[in-house]
């Protein structure tokens, strides 16, 4: 399929206001015990400790068609200062014309942690530009088969389709299970940079950050090492290299955090990846984890520069995660770009369940790869499939020809991770779905590249991957999965609709010209129906409130 290009990063840099003496902006600064307890509740929120995840507690676990952005409803956001990119929706393809949807594997998460934060705390819709349909539906667990015992594939492929629960085309569901290696990982050498800027004041952002670090020393192996650095007009190197059971010298370090001061984000990008190699574990996990609101703007170096810097940098084997504290002057666009280029995980913490559940569940799995430079082709059959749209996936798609190019850089999985993709089919009988500022059907001639796909298959999926820590001339290996005819019952199960579900509620917040009223009363409906457990139950609610704020 053609490239849809990463939108570009060329954002205006704002000059850091100045940091009053406005109670309103300055936190309070928790001690060492009263960090430690993200997880209680009352008198901790009472204490600093943001209450944005009241309620349920949300588990984390060849040819362009039109510009079919679509602009924000009247009822929709107002300006936080977030930087964003422009919208983007995937078209509809023929299949004769092009059989291939070639994508890069992505597990992140923030586009839902920014849309339930939204929600909960300031009782307003996103930012069509910031709602990410893939990093929707990956934010939730779903129950797919683990891979083989005997097999040596890091990873399992389960596949389902069925008929669209609102028209007359077809859902096809891609979930991919990652084998769970954190029993047997190498030891850990993790690199906190942490902005101490004065816009990382408020309660959800630097006490936030102090608290999950040191609650992630409990999930942490005595004989792992961390460092800090930190940074706002200076940077500094609070913590060398220290292994985790000298847990005094580190709570002490936390302690004294303070935000004031401008964010020299490339100098520190430079300390950090210096501290990275003091302490450097041949054969380990070396990796830095950015903790910041994403407000770079002081030094030389421009947006492009600094990710630039962590691709390049990637190639020592030092990857990089980039977590988002607070809305109020996050650079959304800029972090995805930072974890890219670092082959690691976007994500953002909400609030204190948030920091505990990303400390218990997510810090180790994002770290531990067990799979690198995922890519993922599905090659359709056109005597049973007429068109198919990705739903999701705008900003990761590939050219088709860069498949089993093995210097392509692409996703990770980390342990025990999951990824979702869907798919909206339209069969030989249907009719491609039209909608106002709907992007055309892509057609023209027979596009170049061997079919690969049998005769009697609805389609193949083609998985490539390479081994944690392969370098861009190393060899990837491949699996694939059919869908044979006759092979499956034609029906979506619960676990494809409630994806279709989620898909749905967000594709209707980007403004995807595809997703008509009566689909999302039907995925509203599948979201009350499936409420087991809090995952689920919290996205009924969020549901029903977002709803309320849509035109």
């Amino acid at each position: 399929m053609r490239l849809l290009h990463l939108l570009p990063l060329a954002i205006g840099l704002a000059l850091v206001a100045a940091c009053g003496d406005d109670a309103s902006d300055i936190s309070f600064e928790p001690g060492a015990g009263s960090s430690a307890d993200l997880g209680a509740a009352g008198p901790a929120d009472a204490a600093g400790m943001p209450a944005s995840d009241a309620g349920p507690p949300a588990i984390d676990a060849g040819q362009a068609g039109s510009d079919a952005g679509v602009s924000a409803p009247d009822a929709g956001p107002a300006d936080t200062g977030v930087v964003v990119p422009e919208v983007e929706v995937n078209p509809f393809v023929r299949v004769s014309h092009d059989p291939f949807s070639t994508f890069a594997a992505d597990v992140d998460s923030a586009s839902y942690d920014i849309f339930a934060k939204s929600i909960r705390e300031e009782q307003r819709l996103p930012s069509p530009q910031m709602v990410r349909t893939e990093e929707f539906v990956n934010f939730f667990s779903y129950d797919y088969p683990q891979p083989s015992a005997t097999s040596t594939t890091p990873f399992a492929i389960d596949l389902d389709i069925g008929p669209s629960p609102t028209s007359s085309t077809a859902i096809l569901r891609i979930g991919i299970q990652g084998r769970d290696l954190l029993a047997d990982r190498a030891p850990a050498n993790l690199i906190f940079l942490v902005d101490v800027s004065c816009s990382m004041r408020p309660v959800d952002k630097l006490p936030l950050v102090k608290s999950m670090l040191t609650n992630a020393l409990d999930v942490l192996r005595e004989d792992d090492t961390i460092s800090i650095v930190t940074y706002s007009t200076t940077v500094q190197v609070e913590l060398p290299p220290t292994p985790v059971r000298e847990r005094s010298q580190i709570a002490f370090v936390l302690e004294g955090l303070r935000a004031d001061g401008g964010t020299a984000g490339g100098p520190a990008l430079e300390r950090a990846y210096d501290q990275a190699q003091a302490g450097f574990v041949e054969g380990g996990i070396n990796h830095i984890i950015l903790c910041t609101d994403g407000d770079f703007n002081l030094g030389p170096s421009s947006p492009p520069e600094l990710v630039d810097l962590v691709e390049q940098r990637r190639a020592s084997g030092v990857t990089l995660t980039a977590l988002g504290f607070g809305l109020g002057n996050l650079n959304d666009e800029l972090m995805e770009a930072f974890s890219n280029a670092g082959n690691g995980i976007y994500r953002v913490i909400s609030g204190r369940k948030t920091a505990l559940r990303y400390v218990e569940q997510r810090l180790l799995s994002d770290v531990v790869h067990i799979a690198q430079d995922v890519k993922i082709q599905v090659e359709m059959n056109p005597d049973y499939v007429f068109a198919y749209r990705q739903i999701g996936y705008e900003n990761r798609q590939l050219q088709d020809s860069d498949f089993r190019n093995d210097r392509v850089d692409a996703g990770e999985i980390g342990s025990g991770h999951q990824m979702t993709a869907l798919y909206e089919l339209v069969l030989p009988t249907g009719s491609v779905p039209s909608g106002v500022g709907a992007p055309s059907l892509v057609d023209g001639p027979p596009v170049e590249g061997l079919r690969e796909v049998d005769p009697s298959a609805w389609l193949l999926v083609k998985v490539r991957y390479k081994t944690p820590g392969a370098d861009a001339t190393e060899p990837a290996f491949e699996v694939q999965r059919s869908l044979q005819d006759g092979s499956f019952t034609f029906q979506l199960g619960d676990e494809s609709r409630f994806a279709w579900s989620v898909s749905s509620l967000s594709g209707r917040l980007r403004g995807d010209p595809f997703v008509a009223t009566a689909q999302l009363d039907a995925a509203q409906s599948e979201a009350e129906a499936q409420q087991g457990g809090f995952q689920r139950a919290d996205f009924a609610e969020l549901f029903r409130l977002a709803r309320a704020l849509l035109p």
